[in-house]
């Protein structure tokens, strides 16, 4: 149901900057999902189709991009991509890090039509 709340506040929102940019169409939506974010984007996209009928975004299409979870060791600066489970440091073995980018969940832009 998470991705139910998301998607509606980018239906929302897409319609806002619509109205504000007196568009008569919205094209494209794009968003950026980090891993670490805990969005589903095919939920996202399922919710999307539901959600959009009859509205000003009824055609938009949601263009997704997946940003990776990186990571940076605080004892000895080392940045590192995880692809699965959390793994230490792979220069030092240290635990002691930081997420640097992997969480994010922002819409990008959108396209619109005038």
């Amino acid at each position: 149901m998470h991705e139910l709340s998301v998607t509606e506040e980018i239906l929302n929102t897409a319609q806002k900057i619509a109205e504000e940019e007196h568009a008569i169409k919205v094209t494209d939506i794009y968003l950026e999902i980090g891993r670490l974010s805990g969005i589903v984007d095919e939920s996202v996209s399922f919710y999307w189709n539901e959600l959009r009928k009859s509205t000003i975004c009824e055609n938009a299409t949601l263009h997704f991009s997946i940003v990776p979870t990186r990571i940076r060791c605080r004892d000895c600066k080392t940045e590192y991509e995880l692809d699965h489970d959390l793994i230490p440091c792979p220069s030092c073995s240290s635990l002691n890090i930081q997420i640097i980018s992997g969480e994010e969940f922002t819409l990008k832009s959108i396209e619109i039509e005038k």
